[in-house]
């Protein structure tokens, strides 16, 4: 059990209000407090945690076989002499299995969502420390490319970072599933006709083999480059006649890689205080060279800065939260005692 105490509350969320793709308006908003938490007691820092492509806040919580879940590093590291937090798990799922935290026309603004709402909602339900000295924000995968993204559109928010195998330099995490994608278009006889066979197999049965590659793809493009005239809403990077690159769209997508905003744009990360960066050797999408190249590009600034390789794939990281919060825990700011 817990030592700590998960609150599960209902946030309603105006800037998904008229959303494209009737997602719902409201949503869960876990949060974690630590043993000892007092609501009229000290503030604490917060750390947002961002679920990755196809999870969703409750998705934290499914039972681990064999190993801890997110509660249990959590209590462990508390329980270690990690500084408290509390911990926050906002849901960005969407009818295509995920928002990148962005403000889409195709998906609505989920970058608003978290900032205004869930961290609205926050502040206002718990005893939290509200400058970006006492706030970070991290995940994995899809939630490690969000906080990236959260620190870009939302500047002074958030003051510290944790990317676990965020989606980076698209050429390699990207571009190597396009042919897969496309063929699986090509055979079902388009996006919507694939959309509707995917609907079916899903209730009936479950995703096929090449599914996550065209679910993938549609939900980046959804985030990346929406058309609500195309079938369902999105604008593919390639011509779904030959798989050929359309170098206009492409660019659209590499607008909104982290190597080239950060490297264009470096203004927001500058005034972040701690950034932790990580990715396995192994990684099924090349997104340990997307990490190298963002570690790269921000350090020698005011943060500090922490790379870490392991030997690992994509898959099953979760374990790695344990390196990256004991080191953000470390440097939260809290009142002076």
């Amino acid at each position: 059990m817990p030592r700590g105490r998960l609150d599960i509350q209902t946030v309603h969320c105006a800037a998904l209000a008229d959303n494209p793709r009737g997602d719902p308006v409201q949503r869960p908003c876990p949060v974690y407090l630590p043993e000892g938490y007092d609501p009229g007691g000290a503030r604490y820092p917060v750390v947002v945690l961002l679920h990755a492509f196809m999870g969703s806040a409750l998705g934290w919580f499914n039972t681990q076989p064999f190993g801890p879940g997110i509660l249990d590093r959590l209590d462990a590291l508390f329980a270690s002499g990690v500084p408290p937090f509390l911990t926050v798990f906002p849901d960005g799922f969407t009818a295509l299995g995920g928002s990148q935290w962005v403000d889409s026309p195709g998906n609505g603004a989920y970058g608003q969502m978290l900032v205004h709402d869930v961290l609205g909602h926050v502040d206002r339900t718990y005893a939290t420390l509200r400058s970006p000295s006492s706030r970070a924000v991290g995940g994995r995968s899809s939630g490690g490319y969000g906080s990236w993204q959260l620190v870009r559109r939302f500047t002074g928010v958030f003051g510290h970072i944790a990317s676990h195998s965020a989606d980076s330099y698209f050429e390699y995490c990207y571009l190597p599933e396009f042919p897969k994608a496309a063929s699986a278009l090509v055979r079902a006889g388009g996006v919507q006709a694939w959309w509707e066979g995917f609907e079916r197999r899903v209730r009936e049965t479950k995703m096929g083999g090449d599914d996550h590659a065209v679910i993938n793809l549609l939900a980046m493009a959804s985030a990346y480059s929406p058309d609500v005239a195309q079938p369902l809403g999105v604008t593919l990077p390639f011509d779904l006649r030959t798989a050929r690159i359309d170098e206009e769209v492409w660019a659209s997508w590499l607008e909104e890689d982290p190597v080239r905003f950060v490297e264009e744009d470096p203004d927001p990360f500058r005034s972040l205080e701690s950034i932790f960066i990580d990715c396995g050797t192994r990684d099924e999408f090349g997104l340990n060279w997307g990490a190298r190249m963002l570690a790269r590009l921000v350090t020698g600034g005011r943060a500090k800065v922490v790379h870490e390789e392991y030997e690992d794939g994509h898959m099953g990281t979760a374990y790695r939260f344990d390196r990256s919060l004991a080191f953000l825990a470390g440097r939260l700011e809290r009142p002076s005692r």
